[in-house]
């Protein structure tokens, strides 16, 4: 579902040094966040994965153990389910949201939005 939206994103601004990626992922479960299971987790998760790809843009995968109700909130995040995608300005604010697996017509909003805040800087 993320690839949806992160591989076209890669493939228009691959080359680009003004923008950066973030996969964060929400691990809200009590059990997978004791120790020894959360190691174990950790260990697994973070085995890259070979692309084969030289791009100015590396992804940079984040995860989050814990209870993060009220930041779920604050975003809008409401469906535990499915991917969620947020395109940040400079200052850290939501210029651009979408949901799920990406359409075509999405995908060219999130694209066009990035350009114009890239032409901005």
């Amino acid at each position: 579902m993320v690839d949806s939206w992160s591989v076209p994103f890669v493939d228009a601004f691959g080359n680009s040094e003004k923008v950066q990626l973030y996969e964060v992922s929400f691990i809200d479960s009590w059990l997978l966040s004791r120790n020894p299971i959360k190691r174990f987790l950790l260990r697994i998760l973070r085995k890259p994965k070979p692309d084969g790809r030289k791009d100015a843009l590396q992804r940079q995968i984040v995860y989050s153990f814990g209870d993060h109700y009220y930041f779920r909130k604050e975003l809008k995040i409401l469906n535990l389910l499915t991917g969620y995608i947020f395109l940040l300005d400079d200052f850290g604010r939501i210029r651009w949201q979408g949901f799920g697996l990406a359409t075509q017509e999405e995908l060219s909003s999130l694209l066009s939005c990035t350009s114009l805040l890239l032409e901005e800087k």
